[in-house]
C-alpha cells in the first residue's frame, strides 16, 4: 500500500493537479483584496500590496545572499535609490513630472548602477568583512539623503519628498476609484493589482535566472569560489551581476513605493529595513523562490496582526497586562528564534539545501561520537 509521501509524489507529477492548483492560486490572487476588504477591512489590502512590494526586494536580495552567497547587510540602499529617483523626478521638488513607464526602468538602471558600484571595491571581501562594508554603504546613503539639503537642495533632507505624483498609465490614474463590470475598484485595489503583475515578472526572471547559466554560476560560487574560478568561471564579473541584478529589482521597488505612497523620507530606508529584508530570505530558505515568498508574507503579517494583543489580552483578562508594542515585539524575536532554531535551513528550502545541512548534521554527530569515543 503507497505511503502519504508516495501518493504526494504522485500528485505533483500529475500535471493535472498541477495546473488545478496554479489556476486556484491564480483566483486567489486576484480575488484577495474583495475577501481581505470584507473580512478584516481596507486596511489589510493595503498591506497585501507592501508584501507583494517586499516580494519584490526580497528576491532581488535573494539573487545576491541566496544565489551568489554574497552577505549584503545594505540592500536597502538600493531601494532608497529607486524610491529617491521617482520622487525627485515626480514631484514638485524639481517640478519634473516624468511619467511612470519611464520612470520605473531609469530607477531600475539608476539602482543597478549603485549596485555595480557597491560590488565592484567588495569583490575580495567575503564573509563578515563584506557584511561591514555593505552595511557602511547603505548606512552612507541614508546619510547622503538627509544631508543632501544644504548648500543645494537636492533630497529636501529630513523632511522628504511629498506631493509625490501618483501612478499614471495613460491617461489611467491608479489614485482614483474606478468601476469594471459593476464592481468598485478603489486605489488601493488599483495598486496592489500593479504590485501583483510586476511581482509575478520578477518571480518570472527569479525562476529565468536560477535554471541558467548564470544561476549555476552564482551557486558555484556560493559553494566554492575558488573552485568555481579553477572551472572556468568569471568570478569578478559574475559577481558584479548579481550585485546588478538584485540592485535592480531594488529600484523597482523603491520607484513603486514612492508612487504608492505619495512620500518619501530618510526614515523609511534604515538598517532595520536591511536586516528585515534579510530575514525574510534566510527564513524562508536561501536561493528557494517560494520559501523566500513564504518568508516575506511571514514577516511582513505577523507583525501587523500582533498588533491586536491588547484586545485579546482585554477579552481573556479584562485588562491590558503588558503594552502592546512591547509585546509584539517580544513574540516577534521569540518566534524568529524558535524557527532558526528548530528549521536552520527555512521554512521551505530547496531540495539541495535540505540535503546540504543533512548531511552537516549527520557529520556532527559522527564528529561527537568520534569525540565520545576517543575519550572513553
Amino acid at each position: 500500500m503507497p505511503s502519504l509521501l508516495d501518493r504526494w509524489q504522485q500528485l505533483k507529477r500529475d500535471r493535472r493537479v498541477v495546473w488545478a492548483a496554479y489556476i486556484a492560486l491564480a483566483l486567489l490572487l486576484v480575488a484577495l483584496p474583495f475577501v481581505t476588504d470584507w473580512a478584516f477591512g481596507r486596511t489589510w489590502v493595503r498591506i497585501a500590496a507592501f508584501v507583494l512590494l517586499y516580494v519584490m526586494l526580497a528576491l532581488g536580495l535573494n539573487i545576491v545572499v541566496g544565489y551568489a552567497g554574497l552577505l549584503d547587510l545594505g540592500y536597502v540602499a538600493f531601494f532608497a535609490v529607486g524610491a529617491y529617483f521617482y520622487a525627485l523626478l515626480a514631484s514638485p521638488h524639481f517640478d519634473v513630472h516624468l511619467p511612470f513607464w519611464l520612470l520605473l526602468p531609469l530607477g531600475a538602471a539608476f539602482a543597478c548602477v549603485f549596485g555595480v558600484l557597491l560590488g565592484a571595491p567588495t569583490l575580495r571581501l567575503r564573509g563578515d568583512y563584506l557584511a561591514i562594508v555593505t552595511l557602511g554603504f547603505g548606512e552612507i546613503i541614508r546619510i547622503f539623503l538627509v544631508n543632501l539639503n544644504a548648500p543645494v537642495n537636492i533630497t529636501n533632507g529630513p523632511q522628504g519628498i511629498n506631493l509625490i505624483d501618483p501612478v499614471r498609465l495613460g491617461d489611467f490614474s491608479l489614485a482614483q476609484t474606478h468601476s469594471l463590470l459593476g464592481a468598485s475598484f478603489p486605489a488601493v485595489y488599483n495598486y496592489y493589482y500593479l504590485f501583483l503583475v510586476l511581482t509575478l515578472a520578477v518571480v518570472f526572471v527569479s525562476l529565468r535566472l536560477e535554471d541558467s547559466r548564470i544561476g549555476r554560476a552564482w551557486v558555484a560560487i556560493r559553494e566554492d569560489e575558488v573552485a568555481a574560478a579553477a572551472t572556468g568561471i568569471n568570478t569578478r564579473n559574475v559577481k558584479l551581476l548579481a550585485f546588478a541584478m538584485g540592485a535592480s529589482f531594488g529600484g523597482v521597488s523603491g520607484g513603486l513605493f514612492s508612487g504608492f505612497q505619495g512620500f518619501v523620507s530618510p526614515e523609511s530606508f534604515t538598517i532595520i529595513e536591511s536586516v528585515m529584508i534579510l530575514c525574510m530570505v534566510v527564513l524562508g530558505g536561501m536561493g528557494h523562490i517560494p520559501g523566500v515568498i513564504l518568508g516575506t508574507v511571514l514577516l511582513v503579517v505577523l507583525p501587523e496582526a500582533l498588533r491586536h494583543l491588547g484586545p485579546w489580552q482585554q477579552a481573556l483578562f479584562g485588562r491590558v497586562l503588558a503594552d502592546p508594542a512591547d509585546l509584539r515585539l517580544l513574540v516577534f524575536g521569540l518566534a524568529l528564534i524558535l524557527v532558526m532554531m528548530l528549521r536552520p535551513s527555512g521554512l521551505w528550502p530547496s531540495s539541495t539545501r535540505r540535503r546540504e545541512f543533512a548531511a552537516k548534521g549527520e557529520e556532527a554527530r559522527h564528529g561527537k561520537q568520534s569525540v565520545y569515543d576517543a575519550a572513553r
